[in-house]
């Protein structure tokens, strides 16, 4: 524990107690949001970033740990630990180095060295190492080697060909060698892409990387990894290339001591030999893993991001809503759901098949419009999306009572559509009644609905398919679960799937909390969590501050005041004579007095902070207030659009290279980086987010390529 506590304080320059109380914490159960928001006096006040990436520098230090003891008890075994590489394996922060310390000692199969050293030639390599330390001018080597001949080393040249093999295997496990060389390639080495001879110019997507060239310590990620997809798609031949005779030469001026010129020459062979041969194809493969961990943590940071951003989009509230699935041919699905997002009815209809059915349509949904009192519109953005908004216009302009008409984003939504979730949830429907439903419930709140979709088939973020997918998926599921907690989910409305992203839960608490609000009925108090099977006191402990129980029994329920407050709470209500069901009094009534009174070993300022913000907005969501974007009634199509057009859009995507914007013509258009501001912008994500709202200039539109340049420069 002293040793991890002082390699975490050193790296993230954290007093140590703190430290100390995050891993006891850690080891105990509590989950990173439990810990940021109602552990601060423990931990000093770390946020959630600060903690995942402590408990995730935590995991690797521990798994490094674990692979020492392997390593030391191989090298053991062999009877080749000695105290100075036990202390120099012992001492290592990273597995890198770790592995180069090992890399002598590891079992490997035969190579030329092993099979040198089997013929009887390790004593020449030593006897040649000597001589090259020894400062000797003349070294007759064939003389040197001719002891060693015998019926498996038949002549002098395959004498020194073994010692040589031997030496440069030593030369390609050094662990310090390979240090400097590594770093060396990694500052001076160069990533070269060529398109392969079987595509001519002009036929493949990878053309910007036909003839390419980008240093290896500033390549941009995203080329990074779409350089490797395209020499995975055998597209591209991809090298690392760096400059052989500066290598060389400085491995001869660090290695070899000796004044022999024959020496120096058999030295300059060996040392050619273990770099193109041992060295410089491992150490590429090494930078290369490394440089495309970097660009998949960049990529999944992007991603991250944009996910957060999206399911954090301000909900258009939870009111009765009409929402449509639009079609052509097959017509557009409308679904109808309450207030709770529960669905109700549904109906087909034909806006686009002839007047005579859009009239019929127009019927159909004025009836369901005053019905059920309808007040929010949701429709989809793919196809036919423009088309069944003009007809939802036309329909609104007949009646007085006007409800909110919104464009929304359904990427994923055919995925939900036929997942097993949605089968489960409405076994009796169709796919695409399953999929106008989740678009009416994405209106109502994001969150609760995009939790149901796998986070890749969302439509945000770049080259997901080409990262490490393990990463990726515990990543996204970090961004989820960090999102699910910071909003609170309604104990006696969340879904199961909203419910396993909570503090604590799993699956199989998730299901029970289900089948007891099914058989029991709706929550009345946070202390009837502890009724659920499998839902003991730690579990409670970690997620009862999540939950919001709506005009419940105790009005501090429906807040994020962690139910081991309310004692402190209830006897301040009762010593101020306020009541409960007044909470913004009781905050009104703290901020008005010294609170280092009410400070204890438990309860801190932060908490008490934390406390006061809570009873000020009650039950309030932390999300921004919700706004849509307005389309241009005649920008329809892509041939629609004109050069210098000003537009309304909503961002779609942010990556490395800039964002995407939804201007209501089936395709997105893009926003380069250099157009994002009019300002240098390091980032896109610095200026736009996911589910903004912004106003684009057209700079350039491909219609055969369906390419749509923006700009926001001056326009800003």
């Amino acid at each position: 524990m002293t040793a991890l506590v002082t390699t975490l304080a050193q790296e993230f320059s954290q007093p140590q107690p703190n430290l100390e109380s995050v891993i006891h914490l850690l080891d105990e159960g509590a989950t990173i949001p439990f810990l940021a928001r109602y552990r601060k006096e423990r931990t000093g006040g770390m946020d959630e970033v600060q903690l995942r990436k402590i408990a995730n520098r935590i995991g690797e230090l521990r798994e490094l740990e674990k692979r020492k003891d392997t390593i030391l008890k191989e090298i053991a075994s062999q009877e080749q630990l000695t105290p100075e590489l036990a202390a120099k394996i012992r001492a290592c922060t990273d597995k890198t180095t770790l592995e180069d310390l090992y890399l002598p000692y590891k079992p490997k199969r035969r190579t030329r060295a092993t099979k040198a050293k089997e013929k009887g030639l390790a004593s020449l390599a030593d006897r040649i190492q000597y001589l090259n330390a020894s400062q000797t001018k003349k070294v007759d080597l064939e003389t040197e080697a001719m002891p060693y001949l015998s019926d498996e080393v038949k002549t002098v040249e395959e004498a020194l060909q073994g010692a040589g093999d031997i030496l440069a295997e030593q030369f390609a496990e050094n662990a310090d060698l390979r240090a400097k060389l590594r770093d060396y390639l990694f500052k001076n080495g160069t990533f070269v892409s060529k398109v392969k001879s079987d595509y001519p110019e002009g036929t493949t997507k990878y053309e910007m990387y036909r003839d390419f060239q980008a240093a290896v310590k500033q390549i941009p990620p995203h080329n990074l990894l779409a350089l490797l997809r395209g020499e995975k798609e055998g597209v591209l031949t991809v090298s690392l290339v760096s400059d052989e005779q500066m290598v060389l030469s400085q491995l001869m001026q660090e290695e070899v001591t000796t004044q022999s010129s024959r020496l120096r020459e058999f030295y300059q062979q060996l040392l050619q030999d273990a770099w193109r041969r041992l060295l410089q194809p491992a150490l590429e493969r090494e930078i290369r893993r490394d440089c495309k961990h970097d660009a998949d943590l960049e990529s999944i940071k992007t991603f991250e991001t944009n996910l957060r951003q999206l399911l954090l989009a301000p909900p258009a509230g939870m009111k009765p809503t009409l929402a449509i699935d639009p079609g052509f041919r097959t017509g557009c699905k409308v679904a109808i759901l309450s207030e709770t997002g529960q669905f109700l009815n549904h109906e087909t209809i034909y806006p686009h098949s002839g007047q005579k059915k859009r009239e019929q349509a127009s019927r159909t949904i004025q009836e369901l419009l005053k019905h059920y009192q309808i007040e929010l519109i949701g429709f989809g953005n793919g196809t036919a999306s423009r088309e069944t908004e003009e007809f939802l216009s036309e329909t609104l302009a007949k009646i007085e009572q006007k409800p909110l008409m919104v464009r929304v984003n359904e990427s994923g939504a055919s995925i939900y559509s036929a997942s097993e979730v949605a089968r489960k949830e409405f076994p009796d429907l169709d796919a695409t009644v399953r999929g106008a439903i989740s678009i009416g419930r994405r209106l109502q709140d994001p969150l609760a609905e995009l939790v149901k979709i796998d986070p890749k088939s969302i439509g945000v973020g770049q080259y997901q398919h080409d990262v490490d997918q393990k990463l990726l998926k515990n990543k996204l599921e970090e961004t989820v679960e960090s999102c699910v907690n910071y909003v609170g989910v309604d104990l006696n409305t969340a879904s199961q799937q909203l419910l396993v992203f909570i503090s604590g839960i799993n699956s199989a608490i998730a299901q029970n909390i289900i089948k007891y609000r099914d058989e029991k009925g709706t929550f009345s108090s946070r202390q009837e969590l502890l009724n659920i099977p499998k839902l003991g006191a730690k579990t409670f402990e970690q997620c009862a501050g999540f939950l919001r129980i709506r005009n419940g029994d105790n009005p501090l329920d429906n807040t994020a005041v962690h139910p081991e407050r309310y004692p402190l709470l209830e006897q301040l209500f009762q010593q101020w004579n306020i009541p409960l069901t007044q909470p913004t009094k009781l905050a009104e009534k703290l901020k008005s007095v010294d609170l280092q009174q009410y400070v204890s070993d438990d309860v801190g300022l932060p908490t008490l902070e934390d406390i006061i913000a809570e009873l000020e907005k009650p039950g309030r969501d932390p999300r921004e207030t919700f706004q849509s974007a307005s389309f241009r009634e005649d920008v329809k199509e892509i041939s629609d659009l004109q050069l210098g057009m000003i537009l309304e859009g909503v961002v779609t995507n942010v990556v490395n290279f800039g964002a995407f914007v939804d201007i209501g013509v089936h395709q997105d258009g893009l926003i380069h980086i250099s157009q994002l501001a009019d300002q240098f912008v390091q980032h896109p994500s610095d200026i736009v987010n996911v589910g903004d709202v912004v106003k684009v200039k057209v700079l350039e539109v491909q219609e055969k390529l369906k390419r749509i340049s923006l700009s926001r420069r001056e326009i800003t």
